[in-house]
């Protein structure tokens, strides 16, 4: 889907990039990948899921994420599925069969209704309680919502 579709025109999509590279400056992230679209997931996330029963979950997930904003791969091409695949130690034939496995895709649905349900609208989404912040967020934000919900500092 384009950004500029979802989020209300490019103007407001150049200013949404504007400030997620300054965010991400502040954490060390200078080589940040900017799309004007933003990608089907899914059979990413199916992979994810096969790579979760392998006990490859973190491989996979951290190698997808590097891929989408800072190689400017297509977590919607086969071809980036494969060498992703392949980099965090799946057999890439059989990754991209789970991509479009129903079992694999029946957990996706789950996971999305279920986050629904809880009014989880993106993420990442932290939540204590019935009370949740949505998205990344700086450092400050994140403390006073643990402090809100009865955490002490140290």
């Amino acid at each position: 889907m384009a950004l500029a579709d979802k989020f209300g025109g490019k103007e407001r999509v150049a200013a949404m990039h504007a400030r997620l590279l300054r965010f991400a400056e502040g954490f060390g992230i200078t080589d940040m990948k900017m799309r004007d679209r933003s990608p089907n997931t899914r059979r990413a996330l199916a992979i994810a899921e096969h790579a979760r029963d392998l006990g490859r979950l973190e491989p996979w997930r951290q190698l997808a994420m590097d891929a989408h904003w800072r190689r400017g791969l297509d977590l919607e091409s086969d071809a980036d599925l494969r060498a992703l695949a392949v980099e965090a130690g799946l057999d890439p034939e059989v990754a991209l069969l789970a991509s479009r496995e129903r079992k694999f895709l029946d957990r996706i649905d789950e996971k999305r209704a279920q986050a629904e349900d809880l009014g989880i609208t993106g993420i990442p989404t932290f939540v204590i309680g019935n009370q949740g912040v949505v998205g990344c967020q700086p450092y400050p934000v994140l403390a006073r919502f643990v402090e809100e919900a009865g955490a002490r500092k140290r």
